[in-house]
């Protein structure tokens, strides 16, 4: 029996040497449960808090007496992953995932999308005569943050609002009869209505779960039978990362919640994301239909088939019936500052058909600025 019963340590190859040594005497390992190779090694082990005297005497007898059978069980367990996890094979895995990482940084590179043909935009655009534009809102027609030299008013930038310089000419597209605007966002009615309710234009509200023409009522583009009985577990769960989280906050909306920790201290921010991701799959959402969206600094939990591409195909439907459009649209432009969830908006439009000169400018990044033109007949 070997006895090892350390307070603290870092990786303890003590308890590896005893390991690699019996394998004539199958001899068991009694470890503390506060050793590094506890993670590696306990399952094969006994495990004891060594504070425990009691604990630990016990754990002795059990040693000593254990039948051969739980031995050569126990030792097996443990002799594997001694004789598998070398120094050699731990080199070859560190080097390998290094390759793959400078691989991967390559990659990301090269994705990079093009910028979009601003000038091939406005000409195609003045030569359509039945346009829609898809437009995000946050970070896409709000008010400019983390702008250099001035300080972060958390308060304020919580608050979405319109940025200025756009009202001019938003007022100017929408009185346009040949386009239709619609403002697709995650985001609650109550934030669209006070943005945008001055204007003639669609809104699409909680990824388009709730939609209105601002001259009328808002309607609700819900799934039947969407269950939605998690969420109030789902909001405890937030309510106690944003106590502990300081700076943190999280919106509560009719189908999702999003946990936010952008002005929090980012390593502790990450740290308690990761424990709150762990906490979800383990308690409200095991068997919830939802899908959990990360965002740079942020988590979101929504119902299942919540996302933006999922809700364009309901909102086109209500435009061309309020509409009685006749003409196919010609010409559509989407922007956005969608989370990867949300990338379906674009694929949305991809069309499946044969390349006869159709001009389509796609781009494809998570968590920044994307557009896409699609000309020709859509619809």
């Amino acid at each position: 029996v070997a006895l090892v019963t350390s307070l603290r340590d870092g990786m303890n190859l003590v308890s590896y040497e005893f390991v690699a040594c019996q394998d004539s005497k199958k001899g068991v390992l009694i470890l503390s449960e506060f050793a590094g190779a506890a993670q590696s090694l306990g399952a094969g082990a006994i495990l004891v808090n060594p504070w425990n005297i009691t604990e630990v005497a016990d754990s002795i007898l059990q040693a000593l007496t254990m039948s051969p059978e739980e031995r050569e069980k126990r030792h097996r367990h443990n002799f594997v992953h001694v004789t598998t996890h070398t120094a050699q094979e731990w080199a070859e895995t560190f080097v390998s995932e290094l390759d793959d990482t400078v691989i991967e940084a390559k990659l990301r590179t090269k994705q990079v999308p093009p910028p979009l043909p601003e000038e091939d935009a406005i000409s195609r655009y003045l030569q359509s005569t039945n346009r829609l534009l898809i437009l995000g809102f946050n970070a896409t027609l709000t008010e400019p943050v983390d702008t250099p030299g001035r300080r972060a008013d958390q308060i304020k930038e919580m608050e979405l609002k319109l940025h200025p310089e756009l009202k001019e000419a938003l007022t100017a597209l929408c009185s346009d009869r040949k386009t239709t605007v619609v403002v697709l966002s995650g985001s609650d009615q109550k934030t669209l209505d006070d943005n945008f309710g001055e204007y003639d234009m669609w809104l699409a509200a909680e990824h388009g779960m709730f939609l209105r023409l601002t001259k009328g009522e808002w309607m609700t583009t819900m799934p039947e039978h969407l269950n939605m009985e998690w969420i109030d577990s789902v909001k405890h769960v937030f309510e106690y990362f944003t106590e502990r989280t300081p700076r943190s906050h999280f919106e509560l909306c009719e189908t999702s919640l999003v946990w936010n920790y952008k002005y929090a201290d980012v390593e502790f921010g990450r740290l308690q994301a990761r424990d709150m991701l762990q906490h979800l799959w383990t308690g409200p959402i095991s068997n919830a239909s939802v899908d959990v969206v990360q965002g740079s600094r942020s988590v979101e939990v929504r119902a299942v088939g919540v996302t933006k591409g999922a809700a364009i195909d309901r909102i086109l439907g209500e435009i061309v019936h309020s509409k009685s459009m006749t003409t196919p649209i010609d010409y559509v432009l989407c922007v956005g500052h969608f989370l990867g969830k949300d990338e379906d908006v674009y694929t949305f439009f991809e069309p499946e058909l044969p390349s006869d000169g159709l001009a389509v400018a796609r781009s494809k990044q998570n968590d920044g600025l994307k557009t896409t033109q699609v000309i020709d007949d859509l619809l």
